[in-house]
């Protein structure tokens, strides 16, 4: 969701919101990345609007971190909380990697506190809307290769990204994706997010695609349902 609005207060930095499991204890963590010009807020916000109850597991944790505040090119110049720079929203420029790799630091540190606090990489999904669902890609296919799953929403790779060269030399196992995607959107365009499905498919990554009709640049209810089953058949509940 790429929100441009003057009068909310933007975080300096990368600050996680964490929503707790419903049982005493979790014993699975999902993180989740808004897209650009949001907030943690704003994504778990809209979360709920699109199911109409908070989004929540009997045993995971959540947590949502916002994007720290930086000049946007795509925006001319003006401030904004994004994971990374670009040239433009278009895979057919290069990657903004400095950007890049200053959010891929910090998000990889939040995972790991996570580890060190009892959940194994074996029961984290990583996953997000847009640029975010960008982010949990890089995340987790050049990072945390070990995660349950990842998911990206109306999300794309760039043509020559890093994740599909990084892959071209990796032969061990990869985490499952899940992704969905409108053939309405008119930011991140459908062909876009299914090149970067198949791209992906075929550099041996486990892929689950879904194609919804005339849905825009936004969640849909039964994309979030599909979405919440996929994640409890990766994490389920085993207490």
């Amino acid at each position: 969701m790429w929100i441009m609005c003057a009068s909310r207060i933007l975080p300096p930095k990368i600050a996680p919101l964490v929503v707790s499991q419903t049982k005493p204890k979790h014993t699975g963590t999902l993180f989740f990345f808004h897209g650009s010009g949001d907030t943690s807020d704003g994504i778990k916000l809209w979360l709920k609007e699109v199911t109409g109850k908070e989004f929540v597991f009997p045993h995971m944790k959540i947590i949502y971190p916002s994007a720290p505040v930086r000049p946007y090119t795509p925006m001319l110049g003006q401030l904004s909380t994004v994971w990374f720079d670009r040239k433009q929203i278009s895979p057919f420029v290069p990657e903004d990697t400095k950007t890049l790799e200053e959010s891929c630091s910090e998000l990889n540190k939040l995972i790991e506190t996570e580890v060190e606090n009892g959940i194994p990489l074996e029961r984290i999904i990583l996953g997000g809307f847009s640029m975010g669902g960008a982010m949990a890609l890089h995340l987790g296919y050049r990072y945390q290769k070990q995660v349950a799953g990842v998911i990206a929403l109306s999300s794309f790779l760039n043509q020559q990204s890093v994740v599909y060269e990084g892959l071209k030399h990796d032969f061990g196992p990869l985490p499952p994706l899940f992704q969905a995607a409108g053939t309405a959107d008119s930011l991140v365009l459908f062909d876009w997010v299914a090149t970067t499905n198949k791209e992906l498919s075929a550099l041996g990554v486990q892929t689950t695609f879904h194609k919804f009709d005339n849905l825009c640049h936004e969640l849909s209810r039964e994309e979030v349902q599909l979405m919440r089953k996929w994640i409890e058949e990766r994490v389920p509940d085993d207490r």
